[in-house]
């Protein structure tokens, strides 16, 4: 990872372009998937953005208005350099025409290197259908028959080198765990920002899928056991669908 880091390091951007983008179905699932991975990104000096498809007006607990202050929060506890909302209806997203103009503005609008999605295969629908059409996305982006416009502007057509998909909740086998042992604690600190959607004594209401207090138990046992995987403290897992070229670099430096 370190080598990916250190060559995307050596190009020279325009103003807007980003090194990495990650897709999330629902504000705070960028955070608690790969939240580690994204602090050790900005902590590095890389350009990061991330896009929210929806403003998940459906969830049991909080509204609009609090996920879009709670949003704002985390972005500035990672340093993302943009954070986008797609505003698709919570619960609607799919392949459609709109929906994937609207992800290929932004792919084409960034020209990041690296897209990150969700894994394609989870127990809430939206991250599925989020993984589905950013993979078109990333795929279509490159069309040059394919119009779209920015600001008035027409695009021109431009792909991604690569996209990695993050784990949400079922589990896969990783193509690559990245070490976050340094960036753990920001991470917690931009997923609790989410302070609506977690374990509260006060709000009268049946717990949620996250809202248990064993939820954020969950999440750090889980970073545990992928970074005991690697011989370190705290990991996030990946997969790619791709192989990917390994450099010994980090062996020997």
């Amino acid at each position: 990872m370190d080598s990916i880091i250190s060559r995307i390091n050596e190009r020279k951007f325009k103003q807007m372009n980003l090194d990495v983008l990650v897709f999330a179905a629902h504000p705070d699932d960028a955070e608690l998937s790969m939240g580690g991975t994204i602090a050790r990104f900005t902590a590095k000096g890389l350009q990061v953005g991330v896009v929210d498809l929806t403003r998940a007006e459906l969830s049991t607990r909080g509204d609009v208005k609090t996920r879009t202050k709670e949003t704002e929060a985390a972005s500035k506890i990672l340093k993302l350099k943009a954070r986008e909302n797609l505003g698709i209806k919570d619960g609607n997203i799919s392949v459609s025409q709109e929906s994937l103009k609207k992800a290929v503005t932004l792919i084409r609008k960034y020209k990041p290197s690296i897209v990150f999605a969700p894994y394609f295969n989870d127990r809430h629908p939206d991250h599925i259908d989020t993984s589905k059409l950013i993979k078109r996305a990333v795929f279509s982006s490159g069309l040059e028959k394919l119009k779209t416009s920015s600001s008035g502007k027409s695009q021109t057509a431009y792909r991604p080198k690569k996209i990695f998909y993050y784990m949400q909740t079922y589990l896969f086998e990783p193509s690559f765990i990245v070490d976050v042992s340094d960036y753990f604690e920001t991470k917690m600190k931009s997923c609790k920002a989410f302070n609506s959607q977690f374990h509260n004594p006060v709000i009268k209401k049946d717990d949620t899928f996250i809202s248990k207090p064993e939820f954020i138990d969950y999440v750090e046992a889980r970073a545990k056991f992928y970074g005991f995987q690697i011989r370190k403290k705290y990991g996030e897992p990946f997969y790619c669908e791709e192989n990917i070229e390994y450099d010994f670099s980090n062996f020997f430096y």
